[in-house]
C-alpha cells in the first residue's frame, strides 16, 4: 500500500476480515482489503491454502472510527 492517506488497521482470515468489512460500510467506512496469501507457502494436503489472510486497511481520517469498530468485533469474538 503506498498511499500515505490509508493506515492498516487489521489483518486476519476471511472470515473476519469480511465480518469487519461489512461492519466498516454500516458506518460509511470504505475500506481498502489486500491479500497476503502466498498459497506456495502454507498448503493442506490436496495443495490448497488453509488460511486466507487479509490486511484491511482506512483512510486516515476515519481511522478513530474504524478502530473503535474493529475494537467492539474482537471484544465479541473473545466473549
Amino acid at each position: 500500500m503506498t498511499d500515505s492517506n490509508y493506515i492498516k488497521v487489521f489483518t486476519g482470515d476471511l472470515i473476519i476480515v469480511q465480518r469487519i468489512i461489512n461492519e466498516l460500510e454500516k458506518v460509511d467506512i470504505n475500506p481498502i482489503v489486500k491479500d497476503q496469501t502466498d498459497s506456495g507457502i502454507i498448503t493442506d494436503i490436496l495443495g490448497s491454502s488453509v488460511s486466507h489472510f487479509q490486511e484491511i486497511y482506512v483512510n486516515k481520517d476515519e481511522l478513530d472510527k474504524a478502530v473503535l469498530v474493529i475494537e467492539e468485533i474482537n471484544s465479541e469474538l473473545q466473549a
